[in-house]
């Protein structure tokens, strides 16, 4: 295992006194001041985050890609995603956090998951408002956020509301309409299981038949289901698993490449090497210099 792990925040480190402890709603600059000295450094959290920047500058790091940060970008991190960030000092928006748990009791038959920014971890977490929809999604940031420190009647069932028209707001923004109608749900639920089945296994689980068998499929079937929901065989998508744990423990564990290699389910370090350098065109040695310095 590795000898260093990264902090994974609950939701209730970040709770407003006297709140329900499935959601947080606050403006960026207030919740910066509040949380600095855990939020900046890399970590990650069990809860679902939605960012919106209204002004000031600065990068978010999500999985070892670096995005830009301006008034007008939507970062949308899945439980699990490692991150961190770093602002100018003039940074604000609006940050609201909530559990899969807050969306399940609010909604029968909506799924968090089928929001297309949640739908799989190969998603960019990036969404790019237009003009015409930035005052449009910041007045529905700001209405979640006063009516969470507010106590009024009904108020988190009201919250839930504008959580669910905020995601469809930007789900259309996030995914043309072509797309959109081309859409099978029944592929995206299948996505969703499959990514759940190959982060419990893929230490030990590497073949697409295998992960066919254990959902009652056939492997065409389940290559079918990723290319069209990602463009991606099977194979891809459990290998871009692999890559990624290995890039996590590569810079933020402290065991070696050979422990990282069995770690990660491989016996010889230079097969592993070769198959690292292939996707990332870095050595698991030029990577872990990279990063670590």
């Amino acid at each position: 295992m590795p000898k260093n792990i990264l902090p994974v925040y609950d939701i209730d480190k970040f709770q407003y006194p006297g709140s329900a402890s499935d959601f947080y709603a606050n403006t960026f600059e207030a919740h910066l001041k509040q949380h600095a000295h855990i939020i900046l450094a890399p970590h990650k959290h069990n809860f679902y985050i939605s960012v919106l920047f209204t002004s000031g500058g600065g990068t978010h790091e999500i999985e070892f890609n670096k995005y830009h940060v301006r008034p007008g970008k939507v970062f949308m991190i899945a439980p699990g995603q490692v991150h961190n960030w770093q602002f100018s000092r003039d940074i604000d928006g609006y940050i609201i956090f909530h559990t899969k748990e807050f969306f399940d009791l609010n909604f029968t038959y909506e799924k968090i998951e089928n929001y297309p920014f949640f739908s799989s971890f190969c998603n960019c977490p990036e969404i790019v408002l237009k003009k015409t929809l930035f005052k449009k999604v910041e007045d529905i940031y700001r209405e979640i956020t006063a009516e969470y420190h507010q106590n009024q009647l009904m108020k988190f069932q009201k919250i839930a509301s504008l959580v669910n028209v905020l995601y469809i707001t930007l789900s259309r923004e996030y995914i043309p309409l072509k797309v959109r109608e081309s859409q099978d749900l029944n592929y995206l639920a299948r996505l969703k299981k499959l990514e759940g089945l190959i982060d419990k296994n893929f230490r030990i689980i590497k073949s697409p038949k295998k992960y066919a068998l254990m959902m009652n499929v056939s492997e065409k079937h389940l290559n079918r289901t990723c290319k069209t929901c990602l463009n991606k065989t099977v194979s891809k998508v459990i290998m871009d698993r692999i890559i990624l744990e290995a890039k996590r423990m590569l810079v933020y564990s402290k065991n070696n490449i050979s422990e990282i290699t069995k770690e990660l389910g491989y016996e010889n370090n230079s097969y592993f090497s070769r198959l690292f350098k292939e996707r990332t065109g870095k050595t698991p040695l030029e990577f872990m210099k990279k990063f670590r310095s």
